[in-house]
């Protein structure tokens, strides 16, 4: 069977100081990771995040651990500037759940929450 990616949702944060924007693209796979399991992809400015069962799970233990009920992905989030970034979260609960948040100079942040097609 191959991966069939599925666009769940496209959404953009304009920049009114360059007139740039941050397009993020959130695509359903329905195989990620080593196991080939349903998941969704985060695409930002070059970069892909996998939200996988694997990578999940310990990402999610790491956030329990540390007694958090969402966990900050440092690695895979710009944060650059303080003024503009985007943020990409694991939330902990049920359904687990990616969260992004954007935010460009000239804008407020925007945060928007996508259930993952799992539990671990």
């Amino acid at each position: 069977m191959a991966n069939e990616k599925t666009t769940i949702e496209e959404w953009k944060v304009k920049d009114l100081e360059d007139g740039s924007a941050i397009t993020i693209n959130v695509i359903a796979c329905t195989e990620l990771g080593n196991e080939s399991k349903p998941g969704i992809q985060v695409c930002y400015m070059g970069y892909t995040v996998n939200y996988e069962p694997l990578v999940v799970e310990r990402l999610a233990y790491k956030a329990t651990k540390a007694g958090l009920q969402e966990l900050l992905l440092e690695d895979n989030s710009w944060m650059v500037h303080e003024d503009q970034y985007v943020k990409n979260y694991l939330v902990l609960g049920s359904p687990l759940k990616a969260r992004v948040e954007v935010k460009s100079r000239s804008s407020k942040p925007v945060s928007k929450e996508y259930a993952l097609p799992f539990e671990v």
